[in-house]
C-alpha cells in the first residue's frame, strides 16, 4: 500500500483520529494537576539524565524541585550548550542526554546560522509526540473532510529529502518536517495531513536546494485537485501562495493544457481544465486560491506576530468563511503550548512535556536571572520562555516571547508574541511585540490595512537616530494618510514602551518616518530569500532589519507610482 492509499485507509483514519483526540485529552487532563505534572517532569528528566556529563556536573541527583534546578543550573542559550552539542554531533555519548540523538533538527535562530538541535527517542516519546498529535485535534474534529482524500491538503512545509545533510557522526541534520517519524521513531501514524498527496514526493527530478521550483511543481499538481486545507505553520509561506499563483499562472496553465510537469511529460493533456482556469482569470480579472479551490475550509499556521496584521485579508484570498487555526507555540527545541479548541491564538501550556520558567519580557535574560513559574504569570503580559526537558536542554532560553491570553483550568494560555530580540540604539529597548501591537492599534484605529512591515534605525533630522518603517498596504494611501500614520505610530510605540517614550521625550530619538511600498514588495523579498537556497519554512516575517543590503533589496524594488514617504 502506497502512502496515498494508506492515508485514506478507513482503519488508518480511525486510528489516527483516535490518537489525535487521545493526546489532546491527555494534555487537557494534565492541566487539572499542573503543579504535580511539572514536578513529575522535572524528576523524570533529572533521573533519566543524572549520569550524563552535564547531569553529574550540575548535581542532577540532588534536584527535587524547581528551586533546586534554579540553584544548580544557569539559564542557557544555544551558545552556552553548543560545545556540548557539537561533541554529541561528532558521535560522543552521555554528554547532555542519556540516550543518543537519533536526528538533529535544524533551526536558523536569530543570527541565521543553523543550529543543531539534538533529538533523542526519550524526547520524542515524552515531549514531542503528545503535543504533535494534539495540535491537529481542532482541525480534524471540525473539518473531518480534510482526511477524506490524500490530495485534500496542500502541506507547504512537507519537503522530504532523499539525501539529507548530516552531522559529523552521520546523523540527519534537517527540519522537523523532513523527518520520517514512522521510520525513525516507530510512529507509523505520524505522517501529517497532505504528505500522501500526489505532490508529497515530487515525481520529477528537481535540485534539493531549488525551493522555488519545488513550490511551483507542487502548486502545478495541486491546481488539478480539490484542496480543502493549506498547512504552512510559517504564515509567510501561506501569504506567498496567492502571489505565486499569479506569478506562475501562464506557465501553470500551459503545463495543465499540455499534460507536462516541469517541462516533462506527466499526464494526459487537459485543455478543458486549462480553458476553465483561463475563464476564471478573465472573469475575475485576476486569479486567487479561492477560484481554483472553491471548497477551501481552513488555513493552519501561526496566527499571531506579523501574521495578525495580514491574516484577516489573506483569508479572503482563499475564500469566504475560510478559518485560520493556530499552529502550536513551539520551536525546533521543544513545545510550549498547543491549541485545544478553535481560539484564534491561545495555546494551553503542555505542562506534562517540559518544565517551564518565565521572565518578564522587559527584563534581560541572563544566566542568573530570577524566573517565574506558570502560576505566577499575569494575563495580558509578555514573558520570555525558558524550558527544560528530557532531551538534554536544561533551563534553555528559546528566544521567544509569549503573551498570556487568559487561563483555562487555572493554567495560562499563551500566544506567540515575537522574538526576544530588542532594538536599542538610544536606550529604547524596543521589542517586536510592542511594535506589532502599535502597528495593529494604529491600523485599526484609522482604517488603513497594513499588509506587512519592517523597520530599521537611520539618521534622521538633526542627526538624531529614528525608526523608519517600510510598509506594504492593501490599496493606495494618500500623502496625508502616510503622514498621519507615522505620527500616530510614533505615539503608539511610546504607549507600548516606556523606554521608547523616554528616548523620544529626551531627544535621543527622532520621530518615526514611514515609507509606503507597493503591495507585493514583501512577497518579492520573500521569494528573493528563498531563491538563495533557504528553506521556505525558515524565511519568516522579520520586523527589525538593520542589514543595509537586505533593506535595499526590500525597499529598492518598489514599483514607481506606488511609493510614498513621510
Amino acid at each position: 500500500m502506497n502512502l496515498s492509499e494508506e492515508w485514506t485507509n478507513p482503519d488508518r483514519v480511525r486510528r489516527y483520529r483516535q490518537r489525535v483526540f487521545d493526546e489532546r485529552e491527555g494534555i487537557a487532563a494534565a492541566l487539572a494537576d499542573a503543579r504535580g505534572q511539572q514536578r513529575d517532569v522535572l524528576r523524570e528528566l533529572v533521573r533519566h539524565n543524572a549520569d550524563t556529563e552535564y547531569g553529574r556536573g550540575h548535581g542532577f541527583a540532588s534536584i527535587r524541585e524547581v528551586a533546586d534546578l534554579r540553584k544548580a543550573v544557569p539559564i542557557n542559550d544555544y551558545a552556552a550548550l553548543a560545545p556540548y552539542i557539537e561533541r554529541m554531533a561528532a558521535g560522543e555519548s552521555g554528554v547532555l542526554s542519556a540516550d543518543d540523538p537519533a536526528v538533529y533538527f535544524t533551526s536558523s535562530g536569530t543570527t541565521g546560522k543553523h543550529k543543531k538541535i539534538p533529538v533523542t527517542p526519550a524526547f520524542m516519546r515524552r515531549t514531542f509526540f503528545p503535543f504533535y498529535y494534539a495540535a491537529w485535534a481542532p482541525l480534524i474534529e471540525h473539518y473531518p473532510d480534510v482526511l477524506a482524500r490524500p490530495d485534500a491538503v496542500l502541506n507547504l512545509k512537507h519537503d522530504p529529502l532523499t539525501a539529507p545533510p548530516t552531522t559529523a557522526s552521520g546523523l540527519p541534520h534537517v527540519g522537523a518536517s523532513q523527518v520520517d517519524f514512522g521510520a525513525k521513531f516507530g510512529e507509523p501514524l505520524s505522517a501529517e495531513p497532505g504528505t500522501g498527496a500526489p505532490w508529497g514526493v515530487l515525481p520529477v527530478p528537481v535540485e534539493a536546494g531549488d525551493h522555488l521550483e519545488k513550490a511551483y511543481l507542487r502548486l502545478r499538481l495541486a491546481a488539478a485537485s480539490d484542496v480543502r486545507l493549506v498547512i504552512g505553520i510559517n504564515p509567510a509561506m501561506v501569504a506567498a501562495l496567492p502571489y505565486q499563483l499569479r506569478l506562475w499562472w501562464p506557465r501553470l496553465v500551459k503545463e495543465i493544457h499540455d499534460g507536462t510537469l516541469g517541462g516533462l511529460p506527466h499526464t494526459a493533456p487537459d485543455p478543458g481544465r486549462a480553458r476553465e482556469l483561463e475563464r476564471l482569470a478573465e472573469h475575475f480579472g485576476t486569479i486567487r486560491p479561492a477560484h481554483i479551490w472553491p471548497r477551501m475550509r481552513a488555513l493552519f499556521c501561526w496566527t499571531t506576530g506579523m501574521a495578525s496584521l495580514y491574516l484577516p485579508r489573506l483569508r479572503e484570498e482563499f475564500g469566504a468563511g475560510v478559518a485560520s487555526l493556530p499552529a502550536p507555540v513551539a520551536a525546533s527545541e521543544g513545545p510550549v503550548g498547543v491549541a485545544l479548541d478553535r481560539h484564534e491564538s491561545a495555546c494551553s501550556l503542555t505542562v506534562g512535556a517540559s518544565v517551564y520558567e518565565f521572565l518578564d519580557a522587559e527584563e534581560d535574560v541572563t544566566p542568573e536571572a530570577a524566573t517565574l513559574t506558570w502560576d505566577e504569570l499575569e494575563a495580558g503580559r509578555d514573558y520570555h520562555v525558558v524550558f527544560s526537558h528530557i532531551g538534554g536542554l536544561y533551563r534553555y532560553a528559546v528566544g521567544d516571547v509569549v503573551h498570556v491570553v487568559d487561563r483555562v483550568a487555572g493554567v495560562p494560555r499563551v500566544s506567540y508574541a515575537g522574538r526576544a530580540t530588542r532594538s536599542s540604539v538610544a536606550g529604547e529597548r524596543l521589542r517586536e511585540a510592542q511594535v506589532l501591537r502599535a502597528l495593529a492599534a494604529v491600523s485599526g484605529g484609522i482604517g488603513l490595512d497594513v499588509r506587512n512591515a519592517a523597520c530599521r534605525v537611520v539618521d534622521g533630522a538633526g542627526g538624531r537616530p529614528c525608526y523608519t518603517f517600510a510598509l506594504a498596504s492593501y490599496g493606495a494611501w494618500s500623502a496625508a494618510e502616510i503622514t498621519r500614520f507615522a505620527a500616530l505610530l510614533d505615539s503608539a510605540i511610546g504607549r507600548e514602551s516606556r523606554d521608547y517614550r523616554a528616548a523620544r521625550a529626551e531627544g535621543r530619538l527622532g520621530p518615526v518616518t514611514v515609507r509606503l511600498l507597493d503591495d507585493e514588495a514583501f512577497l518579492r523579498d520573500w521569494h528573493a530569500s528563498v531563491a538563495t537556497g533557504i528553506r521556505p519554512t525558515q524565511v519568516k516575517d522579520r520586523l527589525f532589519r538593520q542589514d543595509p543590503a537586505q533593506w535595499e533589496r526590500l525597499t529598492g524594488a518598489a514599483r514607481p507610482g506606488r511609493e510614498g514617504e513621510s
